[in-house]
């Protein structure tokens, strides 16, 4: 029976992520990297090809992963293209999500039955962190244009491996880093950059504790939930409902914790308005000893160099937000509020008419002045926008996984116990064998990234 038909005539099952139906595609390099881009907080993006859809014409959307941000992030795309077909491994999960949606979308167990679908354009990747880059890969290779909720890798190889699949693949990929399209964050980058503080000398993103808990009770895999498939590449362990669903994000098997869970959204920031990638790393942190329980810090900071001198402290403690500091003042921005005496001035000295090179939905080859954007929707927005035009979003893969690599670096750091150097052009450890090791990770046989 064809994988292609809906779950209502066929549900895959766990052998089905072990087939290999995607064709691979020819390894090529992405030419822009974050350090390159331009002091515009949203440069002219590269055109990859002529747009071939009218733009009437409707997108079909295909959403994977539907708990929590993944049906988010699919309430939003509904704005922009016709939700066609949903994938969860969760079968009340995804039955969920069809009805929210007037029983119009096919449902899948497997993804890889939802990206065969010829009505699919567009994919959205709303899963738990350790499937983000495999499934992104597969849909690329797809011919799928992807919007991928962040962090956007588990391992920095993933992100090498992720950069040349995209590059070679002409598809528009959007990262889940909304921050980027709002307009405090991009407002307090876009001083940095023109030297409203001077010089900048240190940022600090302060995010969240982990939380800590456990030991949590092994139990029998749910029938409506297909356990092994969800695993995916990491290693099979008995069945503990605290591992799936939202609180995947505090077991190191699957996630970073609050380093990748914030530090995907903060650190971005930083990096963005720090213009230059870190090469000195030292983190420390406290692990909780606790059998069947979370594992990831229950402490941690970590203080990182940039190749331009610029220092980045990463806390766990304080208000959650980023405060940019340099030789004239100070800048702090939240997602409530951007504050400090170069923005006081802001009414009298106002930044140009060139500074927010943002692309309106009627004409996107004129940048325009906006004032308030509604984050998540413009964010969206521009994937869509990019879809029509093939221009690169604002959170592009490469700027996206040099961001989470530095979350990365921090928890390799961390883990170790040690300061570390890094060589952000050969994405490597200097002199330690050990940290190099750590940059991938063991992959369970049939879920490969390849």
């Amino acid at each position: 029976m064809s994988r292609a038909k809906s779950e209502s005539i066929s549900s895959s099952t766990n052998a089905t992520t072990r087939r290999d139906f995607l064709k691979k595609s020819t390894l090529a390099g992405l030419t822009m990297g974050l350090a390159g881009v331009a002091p515009g907080i949203y440069v002219n993006p590269v055109r990859a090809a002529e747009a071939s859809r009218s733009p009437n014409e409707k997108l079909g959307v295909g959403a994977i992963g539907m708990r929590y941000q993944g049906s988010v992030i699919t309430e939003k795309a509904r704005l922009y293209g016709d939700i066609v077909g949903i994938a969860d491994v969760d079968r009340h999960v995804r039955e969920q999500a069809r009805a929210s949606f007037g029983s119009t979308p096919q449902i899948y167990e497997n993804y890889l039955d939802l990206l065969e679908q010829k009505n699919v354009d567009v994919i959205l990747i709303g899963a738990p962190d350790h499937w983000h880059t495999k499934m992104l890969i597969d849909a690329c290779r797809a011919g799928k244009d992807v919007y991928c909720e962040k962090p956007l890798t588990l391992t920095i190889d993933e992100g090498k491996k992720l950069r040349d699949v995209v590059g070679s693949s002409n598809q528009v990929v959007q990262v889940g880093t909304w921050q980027r399209s709002d307009h405090r964050f991009r407002l307090a980058v876009e001083m940095v950059r023109q030297g409203r503080i001077g010089n900048l000398k240190r940022v600090t993103c302060t995010t969240d504790k982990n939380p800590t808990g456990g030991p949590f009770e092994t139990r029998k895999v749910p029938e409506h939930f297909n356990w092994d498939l969800w695993q995916g590449q990491t290693p099979d362990v008995a069945y503990i409902p605290e591992r799936s669903h939202y609180t995947f994000r505090w077991w190191r098997e699957y996630s970073g914790g609050k380093m990748t869970d914030w530090g995907a959204h903060h650190i971005d920031i930083a990096q963005w308005a720090i213009d230059s990638l870190p090469v000195e790393i030292n983190g420390r942190a406290k692990y909780p000893d606790i059998p069947n329980g979370y594992n990831v810090a229950s402490d941690f900071q970590a203080d990182l160099k940039y190749a331009n001198g610029v220092e980045l402290l990463i806390r766990d403690e304080g208000r959650r937000g980023i405060l940019f500091e340099g030789d004239e003042g100070r800048i702090f921005v939240n997602r409530g509020s951007i504050s400090g005496a170069p923005v006081d001035a802001l009414s009298s000295n106002p930044l140009g008419r060139e500074i927010f090179n943002v692309y309106d939905n009627d004409n996107l080859d004129r940048p325009e002045r906006v004032g308030k954007l509604d984050a998540i929707i413009n964010h969206m927005g521009n994937f869509f926008d990019c879809i029509r035009s093939r221009k690169q979003t604002i959170s592009d893969v490469e700027g996206q996984h040099r961001s989470v690599s530095t979350c990365h670096l921090a928890n390799i750091s961390m883990e170790l116990g040690r300061p570390l150097k890094w060589d952000p052009d050969e994405e490597i450890f200097l002199g330690d064998e050990e940290a190099n090791a750590k940059l991938s990770r063991e992959q369970r046989a049939g879920f490969e990234t390849v």
